[in-house]
């Protein structure tokens, strides 16, 4: 059951979890960027990054900031710049990080997350949403609707077998402009 889990921002008090939730997910693997990157990505858009509260703590945590189609945050460098400005800002929403507490999963509360993360985006204008699949999670997120663009170089810093990630958020049923490009010629 899940009703006891609620999806709410980022708050201050949220770090010391966030982080030790990320290290655990990732440490082992040599992914694990550490507090000072992961609150850089919060600075960037904190409208867009989220907790699970769960029994008074935090149960999982997606961290979202726009960023340019095709193209990936480095693991290995904070963002350099708050929150985008208004003449910068980017038809895609990056999801750029997301945990489940271990005694959490298979609970369905990471496609729940990126369920509310679409609607925000949808909401926001955001035209597509990416990510960057690792660790194998590539089928994972394409029963989300997510498709993979292997051909999209990433960082170093996500290790062999990371894929790039994106999905439309244009529904399927919507008219084409003609006069502008689409997204489904951008996602290819």
């Amino acid at each position: 059951m899940t009703a006891d889990i609620r999806i709410r921002p980022v708050q201050e008090g949220d770090w010391d979890a966030i982080v030790a939730l990320e290290a655990r997910a990732y440490a082992d693997h040599g992914l694990s960027e550490g507090r000072e990157a992961l609150r850089s990505r919060h600075a960037a858009s904190p409208g867009t990054c989220y907790v699970l509260e769960h029994a008074g703590g935090v149960g999982g945590y997606l961290l979202a900031l726009p960023y340019p189609l095709f193209r990936s945050p480095d693991l290995s460098l904070g963002e350099r710049r708050a929150a985008t400005r208004p003449s910068e800002r980017f038809s895609n929403l990056h999801a750029h990080d997301l945990v489940i507490a271990e005694e959490l999963r298979g609970r369905g509360l990471a496609p729940r997350l990126m369920r509310h993360l679409h609607d925000t985006a949808r909401t926001a204008g955001y035209r597509t949403v990416s990510l960057v699949a690792v660790l194998g999670a590539q089928a994972v997120w394409a029963r989300l609707g997510y498709r993979a663009r292997p051909e999209i170089g990433l960082p170093e810093s996500y290790g062999p077998g990371a894929v790039y990630m994106a999905m439309s958020l244009r529904p399927a049923t919507a008219p084409a402009l003609t006069a502008v490009p689409t997204l489904a010629t951008e996602l290819g």
